[in-house]
């Protein structure tokens, strides 16, 4: 037990530092990042040697270029977007469709805010429904509304956190998306149906409609993640509701709200993402350049970050002109991310590499088969909570899933991967965005804390239970 507990200190090091002592993430990621190696060197784990060394600096370099070649693109275009007015253009467009509240509801927390998320991540599908939602019903129901929009999360900036999942599970991405899916699917079911509640709507009629609606959006969540990719999945699902919907509202009204001139980025995105998927899908292009490390290797080309530089570069010879290039907004806004990232991956390598792991894998190899999912999904939702970062989340909890030797090792990776990323939903970083956006005063934070970790604690206990259900009743 005193092996495990010093092998795992710099995990516990850095919660202690987030949760305890209210550090930011980056400065947490490096106090862990330097007490690994000052462990490591003292022989607290595997012995210190340079091919070990070289695995876990071209590993963290690989794992780093994937993810950041995602954050870096995606804030620009975020950047850009939001100097272009298109997420108070999308509000206003929603505004026109003249739906009932039910179906406004259903329509933004399992359309337009997956869609918007899934495209870009970071929040962003925030900007646009949380003066919308409170413009519609009262403030606190529109920020409460806002959060479980957020359902998304395993799927938003394009998949990167399942895409970097399976990178460190060693699985391939298709197949922890799927999976992944599954496990989410009550998840979705439960928060949409919360903020139906919180909306104040109590008639049957809208109730079978969310029922259905869920439904079609967990199938095309897992159909396309299954055939294609989490990349584009959880852009096609919002994206099939929001057609749904849009659907519905042609054959009552008779026409057509047209989606607003200063939103054309986002179609551009979509546009460039099934078109360039479909190109490699079909011709195989995407792996004729493969960087690959130790354990680890990354296929630039299937990025989806070249998608987002794509549409982010002739954004931005349409503002040149006029304003510049945001050199600047853009740094401010990635260093940290970025650098945190780094660190939490590092971080993570080291562990692997030099055999921090090996006790915690025996651990958790020794927990019954009931006891193994409840286990994984507390462990993955306190670190996507913790780092507030989907990918940080997998980045501490995935490696530990990776080396067990258990004939559900998809499942086990898709739980850390679901319960990670709706952990993250409810995190610091989320709520000071929602509560930024809409100027909330201390009670109203307060309140949306305590209702957000209220949901963190219900998602874990829906991903464990799922997993439970999945890995040894069926």
């Amino acid at each position: 037990m005193t092996s495990l507990l010093l092998q795992m200190s710099p995990i516990g090091l850095v919660i202690a530092l987030i949760l305890v002592i209210r550090r930011p993430p980056v400065q947490a990621a490096l106090a862990g990042a330097a007490l690994v190696f000052v462990l490591w060197g003292l022989g607290a784990a595997g012995p210190f040697s340079s091919a070990i060394t070289s695995a876990i600096f071209q590993d963290t370099a690989i794992l780093f270029l994937s993810t950041a070649c995602v954050i870096v693109p995606g804030l620009a275009f975020v950047i850009l977007v939001e100097r272009g007015g298109a997420p108070q253009a999308i509000g206003a467009w929603v505004k026109e469709l003249g739906w009932t509240p039910p179906a406004q509801v259903i329509f933004i927390v399992l359309g337009l805010a997956p869609l918007l998320e899934a495209m870009t991540g970071f929040g962003v599908s925030l900007i646009a429904t949380v003066p919308l939602l409170m413009g519609l019903f009262s403030r606190q129901a529109g920020m409460k509304i806002a959060l479980a929009g957020m359902v998304i999360m395993p799927w938003g900036t394009l998949g990167l956190a399942t895409v970097i999942g399976g990178l460190l599970a060693h699985l391939p991405a298709e197949t922890l998306g799927s999976h992944s899916a599954l496990i989410s699917a009550p998840v979705f079911l439960c928060l949409a149906a919360i903020a139906l509640w919180q909306a104040g709507i109590r008639s049957v009629a809208p109730w079978l409609g969310l029922l259905l609606v869920t439904a079609l959006f967990i199938t095309v969540l897992y159909s396309i993640n299954l055939w294609v990719g989490p990349e584009v999945s959880g852009v096609l699902a919002g994206l099939t509701v929001a057609c749904v919907g849009l659907g519905i509202s042609f054959s009552q009204r008779g026409k057509l709200v047209r989606w607003p001139s200063a939103a054309w980025p986002y179609l551009a995105l979509l546009g460039v993402i099934v078109a360039s998927r479909a190109v490699f899908v079909l011709s195989g292009w995407d792996a004729l350049w493969i960087i690959k490390g130790e354990h680890v290797s990354w296929k630039p080309l299937a990025s989806p970050g070249l998608a987002l530089l794509i549409v982010t570069l002739l954004m931005a010879s349409k503002q040149s002109a006029a304003n510049g290039f945001p050199w600047r907004a853009l740094f401010n806004r990635a260093k940290f991310p970025v650098t945190t990232i780094f660190l939490f991956l590092l971080l993570s390598q080291v562990m692997v590499n030099a055999g921090f792991l090996v006790e915690a894998q025996r651990t958790l190899q020794s927990l019954s088969g009931i006891s193994l999912a409840p286990t994984i999904a507390l462990l993955a939702g306190i670190a996507g909570y913790v780092t507030g970062s989907n990918v940080g989340g997998n980045t501490l909890v995935m490696p530990s899933i990776a080396a067990l030797t258990s004939e559900h090792g998809a499942w086990l990776a898709a739980m850390v991967n679901s319960a990670a990323g709706h952990g993250a939903l409810g995190s610091l970083s989320i709520l000071s965005l929602i509560t930024g956006l809409a100027g909330a005063n201390r009670q109203e934070e307060h309140s949306l804390i305590r209702f957000a970790f209220g949901l963190v604690v219900l998602n874990i206990v829906i991903v464990a239970a799922t997993g439970v259900v999945l890995l040894y009743f069926l």
